[in-house]
């Protein structure tokens, strides 16, 4: 962890979380019934009081032990263990092709083919009529 930033400084936490949830200042500051300015302020302050704390929570969705417990190690542990090359686990879909989308490919140019070899007998067939 760098020595730049303090574990315990609940104003990043805080920070973080809300860029997590994809979240501006502004909307955060408008659940709160405050301003922008002032979630700047929470956001660089190393303490916040209890019950502002909590009101910080609700509006991020989360619990107040969440944002005190926050690491951002954690959070990059449990992406790397729940993400796989066939996708996120418990996502509630895991998607994987059951056939080669090269076969489809292939199958998709023999039949334009066919249409093409049956179009041209048709004309020459229009042609000879004439």
């Amino acid at each position: 962890m760098s020595t730049l930033t303090k574990p315990n400084h609940i104003g990043r936490k805080i920070s973080r979380i809300r860029e997590l949830r994809d979240m501006k200042q502004e909307a955060l500051a408008q659940a709160l019934g405050t301003n922008q300015q002032a979630i700047s302020a929470i956001e660089n302050s190393e303490t916040i009081d209890e019950d502002k704390l909590k009101a910080i929570a609700e509006a991020l969705g989360v619990s107040v032990e969440g944002i005190k417990n926050f690491s951002e190690e954690a959070v990059l542990n449990i992406i790397g263990n729940t993400y796989h090359d066939n996708g996120i686990v418990n996502a509630g879909m895991n998607y994987s092709c059951t056939f080669n989308p090269l076969d489809k490919v292939v199958e998709l140019y023999e039949r334009l083919v066919q249409a093409e070899k049956e179009k041209v007998e048709y004309l020459e067939k229009l042609l000879k009529r004439k």
